[in-house]
């Protein structure tokens, strides 16, 4: 359940992402942010943000929905509840390190960051797979050489957030998701870049292993 979890989450999240990626920069489709692409679409025009935002919904809702699978049968509030709150953490992940990726190597450093956690213990398969990737590919993207663009940003967010649903109940996917939440909901009114430029510490890792021209 797990695996299959992980799967729909990645391929989803991945899917709609490419296809932002492929079609997004063309000036029917732009948008900036939630409002922008709502607005677009009360003006009748389907973004490809608003594909990217079903899309990762319902990749979110699925693996929430596998992951619950594979669990012990409880009440129907609690399951439906966990189901929920699951697929906000996981399409709220994808969303969020998306939102990240504006920097060379920022995204992977933040998956590297909160992956590792996840992946101690017996039950961190889930999240080694991310961790390792984002090792992997962290040297090509500080030198410019490859980059995650949405796709790899929002399929790594989102198996991060499977990782992360999967170690939580209803009472943590609830904190992680209010987290998320207050994050994105920030992004909509200041810049991370700025604020990352001026805290010390932050700003320092954000430049840490970046080319220099």
């Amino acid at each position: 359940a797990a695996a299959g979890a992980a799967l729909a989450a990645g391929l989803g999240a991945g899917g709609v992402g490419l296809y932002d990626d492929l079609v997004g920069a063309r000036p029917e489709h732009r948008a900036k942010g939630f409002h922008g692409h709502l607005a677009a679409l009360r003006q009748g025009r389907v973004t490809s943000g608003a594909v990217k935002i079903v899309g990762v919904g319902a990749a979110g809702l699925l693996a929430a929905a596998l992951l619950e699978a594979g669990r012990p049968a409880g009440s129907r509030g609690r399951r439906t509840a966990r189901v929920v709150l699951g697929a906000g953490v996981v399409a709220g992940a994808a969303n969020l390190l998306n939102l990240l990726d504006l920097r060379p190597g920022r995204a992977l450093k933040v998956g590297v960051l909160a992956g590792a956690p996840l992946a101690a213990g017996s039950g961190g398969a889930l999240a080694a797979g991310p961790v390792g990737a984002c090792l992997g590919l962290l040297p090509d993207d500080l030198r410019e050489r490859v980059m995650l663009g949405d796709s790899g940003a929002n399929a790594l967010g989102a198996l991060l957030g499977v990782a992360l649903a999967d170690r939580c109940g209803v009472a943590g996917r609830a904190a992680a998701l209010a987290v998320i939440t207050a994050l994105t909901a920030a992004s909509e009114k200041v810049s991370f870049t700025q604020v990352i430029a001026r805290t010390p510490g932050l700003r320092e890792l954000d430049e840490l292993g970046r080319r220099r021209d």
